[in-house]
């Protein structure tokens, strides 16, 4: 400035004039009588927290005579600096100094005045206020009253203003203000229109007036907590009593702040969410169902067992979709057979809904369920694994009659709220059925939860069905493998014999596996042990084959090669009625790779071994199977060394022969791989654990079968396992009577005399006549159609055997004689009198035998 002007006191206001109002000494304005009891002392948000204004007093002499602490804070000047000073020079740019002093002596004449001027503000900037230039005749001489507005705050106020009229006035959603006491200050159209009041009847109201108390409290807190902490509150949602009926409202909720940063009230902005709260509780119930498809596909099946599906269908849907299920199933399904069965040809086979069921599973969320399970129907409780027959009038016997399922009026049981009966389908069938039942607590099923429940039934009907047919399929084969084993434990000569078979206990497909005990001629007896590749009915068919074709060529009295040689081509034709030759077809063409692969291949593992109790003698031959293992009387148990061979099948490679003599007391043990093989254990293991178990076991053959069977099959059991337990017992020196006789006419006699005298040394006196006769018979055949010497053998067991040996090879064979034939009628009288006879071929002639029961 270009004068310093005159000093005067400060003014003590910093209140402001407002234009048109009478004002007391010193500025102040002057109150109506009327708003005397409205007085206050600073009182917190006032409009002029947010603009910029100043007062100040020009006196007579054209020099600012007032200057308040706003107007310093404005110009950025102290009152210090400003009284005295002129308003133009001061304030207004140099170039508008002309202009400003032609009016402020306008004013001061007494003019008012009311109009922009630019200025600079505490930092230097020029800035633009909108003045309010007034005479005033109050005081002592002629001067005028300055108020100026900061022009661009102004602005944004009026903008402000305007945007909060047009959300007022025309958003279509509720707007609402809370004053600090929490009381509804202002709400818009949109908001009163949805509680059914005017605007103004709803001004002073607290959310208590409009709402109930629970959600009240819950609104009121929110509130609360906004107007305390500042931090908004979004999206709260809470039940309102509107026009429309009880509706869902979300609410967000902001702090008002004055200019000051005091709290002032809180704003909050209020949506009709119900419709979107409803497609989100679908949205929600539809991701739910899926998830639980998902889950039960992924869940249920895993197995091929019936009790095991229906507790995985309970696993899924409890609790995420019911409180109490529990699966009944019809008994006849769970022994293998057929539900009953009525209708039509082309629809649906259903039954009259009263066969007895048994009840697989229960699984339950709900305390004391065991007394709901039949509060449905009224029908006694049946517990996991009862059995029960529904009555007629039932709802579950009509489900089970319809195959349709059935939502039933809740029983008087206090617990269940909704009951749903759903029947087990598959191909036409019904299996059984399915209850799921809803607590008190819970919503009751809706159409929805039908459609689902439906479809969950249905897919573990397709599974308890695959079970069914595969548990039936399962007991066939195990029904035809067994009957196709020998039963109980066969007697053999020579041999304590003891014997198991176990299916394997993971409910897998039957397996291959066989045993057999073959008496043959001259008190010997053969072992076979085997197992066909592969599982399922068509190797419990192929291992009955192969069995039958043993037994077959064991009456043919061959020897162990050459019955393994021979099951091999046997085993190699198996398959070939089941499909065409590989690489042709009926018509001469190739065939097809899926062809070639459906072709059935056999191939098996086998030890057949041949014991002579008289000799103690044991031959052994090997077809690609574990080798036997021995224990001698105070010896280890230990694996024979027995060339394995190629399995069954392969063809190609001769078979050898093993031959040993077995001590008296030996044990010997034939099994299959399922005793000492399996995937987590591997075969060394198996074995070293057999021989160990051998070793320390019981002295009973029974006893140690089962002591091998418990300390192995625990740790396996994943595949059938079959095991042949044999111990040798010495023939006694009195029970054998052999003779070599010369080849001339007087053998006759002595083998009769040499055969009776044998015979009455042991109390056999009824059996003499019968074998003077018969050995009479073998021993003039040997001389007559045999060479070389000749050797009665007689040996007693359960049986009396007698045996003639000569060296010629031709075997004699049974003819019906002509009435005119002078002979052959020995081998007739010997098969009318003997309960046996045979002959068999031996490395340099043959023996012809019989045998006789004392």
């Amino acid at each position: 400035m270009n004068s310093t002007p005159a000093r005067s006191a400060p003014s003590n206001s910093g209140h402001v004039a407002v234009p048109g109002q009478s004002t007391a000494p010193g500025g102040l304005p002057r109150p109506a009588p009327a708003n005397l009891a409205r007085w206050g002392h600073g009182q917190p948000g006032s409009i002029y927290d947010y603009i910029r204004v100043a007062t100040f007093a020009i006196g007579p002499d054209g020099r600012i005579s007032q200057w308040s602490d706003r107007a310093a804070e404005f110009f950025g000047l102290p009152a210090a600096e400003a009284v005295g000073a002129d308003p133009i020079t001061t304030f207004v740019p140099r170039e508008l100094w002309a202009r400003g002093r032609a009016r402020l002596e306008s004013i001061l004449r007494g003019e008012e005045w009311v109009g922009t001027a630019p200025y600079r503000d505490a930092t230097g900037a020029e800035s633009l206020a909108e003045l309010y230039l007034m005479p005033d005749s109050a005081l002592p001489a002629s001067g005028a009253t300055c108020l100026a507005v900061d022009l661009g705050r102004l602005r944004r106020i009026e903008t402000d203003l305007a945007a909060s009229e047009a959300v007022f006035g025309q958003t279509p959603t509720g707007f609402v203000l809370f004053d600090a006491r929490l009381r509804l200050q202002r709400v818009n159209d949109a908001f009163a229109s949805g509680v059914g009041l005017g605007p103004g009847d709803l001004e002073g109201l607290t959310p208590y007036d409009l709402f109930p108390p629970s959600e009240a409290d819950r609104l009121a807190a929110a509130l609360r907590k906004v107007l305390d902490s500042g931090e908004p509150v979004f999206d709260l949602r809470f039940h309102a009593p509107a026009v429309e009926g009880n509706r869902l409202w979300a609410i967000s909720l902001y702090r008002l702040d004055g200019g000051g940063g005091q709290p002032m009230g809180v704003a909050g902005q209020v949506s009709d969410v119900t419709s979107r709260h409803v497609a989100e509780r679908e949205a929600d119930g539809v991701r739910r169902n899926l998830a639980l498809l998902n889950e039960a596909s992924a869940h249920i099946g895993s197995t091929l067992d019936l009790e095991t599906t229906a507790k995985e269908l309970l696993d899924v849907v409890v609790p995420p979709f019911c409180d109490l299920a529990t699966v009944d199933l019809y008994t006849a399904l769970l022994t293998g057979e057929n539900a009953p069965r009525s209708g039509r040809l082309g629809e649906p086979v259903l039954t009259d809904g009263c066969g007895e069921l048994r009840r697989v599973a229960v699984s339950s969320v709900v305390g004391g369920a065991s007394s709901v399970l039949g509060s449905v129907a009224g029908f006694p409780v049946a517990e996991a694994g009862g059995t029960l027959c529904y009555p007629r009038r039932s709802p579950h016997a009509r489900a089970l009659r319809t195959g349709r399922s059935v939502a039933p009026e809740p029983g008087p049981d206090p617990l269940l709220r909704s009951t749903l009966i759903v029947p087990l389908v598959a191909r036409d069938q019904v299996l059984g059925l399915v209850q799921l039942s809803r607590a008190i607590g819970s919503e009751p099923f809706d159409a929805r939860d039908v459609a689902i429940a439906e479809e969950l039934v249905a897919r573990a009907a397709v599974c308890i069905d695959n079970a069914r047919l595969y548990r039936r399929e399962h007991e066939r084969a195990l029904i035809l493998q067994r009957s196709l084993l020998p039963p109980g434990n066969p007697a053999a000569s020579g041999l304590e014999i003891a014997c198991r078979y176990l299916p394997s206990n993971n409910n897998t497909e039957v397996g291959g596996d066989w045993f057999d005990i073959i008496p043959l001629p001259g008190n010997r007896t053969a072992l076979v042990i085997g197992d066909v590749m592969g599982r399922g009915l068509r190797a419990a068919v192929a291992m009955g084959q192969l069995r039958t074709a043993v037994r077959t060529l064991a009456m043919l009295d061959l020897d162990p090669a050459e019955v393994l040689t021979a099951l091999d081509e046997i085993a190699r034709g198996l398959g070939d009625d089941s499909a065409p030759a590989a690489g042709t077809t009926p018509y001469g063409r190739l065939t097809s790779p899926a062809d070639e692969e459906a072709r059935e291949v056999y191939l098996a593992t086998c030890v057949y071994a041949v014991f002579d109790a008289v000799t103690r003698r044991c031959v052994f031959a090997n077809a690609g199977h574990l080798p036997p293992v021995l224990l001698s009387p105070g010896e280890s148990a230990r694996m024979l060394d027995v060339p394995p061979g190629l399995p069954l099948g392969v063809g190609g490679e001769p078979f050898e022969e093993v031959e040993l003599t077995l001590p008296d007391g030996a044990l010997l043990g034939l099994y299959t791989d399922g005793l000492v093989e399996s995937r987590k254990h591997q075969l060394d293991e198996g074995l070293r654990a057999f021989r160990q178990a051998l070793s320390a076991g019981a002295k009973s053959l029974e006893d140690l079968c089962d002591h091998v069977l418990g300390e192995l099959n625990p740790h396996h059991g994943e595949d059938d396992i079959a095991l042949l337990m044999a111990k040798v017992h010495a023939f006694p020196e009195d029970s054998v009577g052999d003779w070599h006789l010369p080849p001339e006419p007087t053998s006759v006699a002595k083998a009769r005399e040499l055969a009776c005298s044998w015979l009455l040394a042991r109390g056999l006196d009824e059996l003499v006549d019968t074998t003077e006769l018969l050995v009479s018979e073998l021993v003039t055949n040997a001389l007559r159609h045999g060479r070389g010497d000749i050797r009665l053998r007689l040996l007693r067991d359960r049986t009396v055997v007698c045996e003639v040996w000569d060296d010629g090879y031709a075997q004699p064979r049974q003819r019906r004689a002509q009435e005119t034939d002078e002979g052959g009628r020995g081998l007739q009288l010997v098969s009318l009198l003997a309960e046996r006879w045979g002959s068999r071929r031996t490395p340099k002639g043959k023996i012809v035998w019989f045998e006789l029961s004392p």
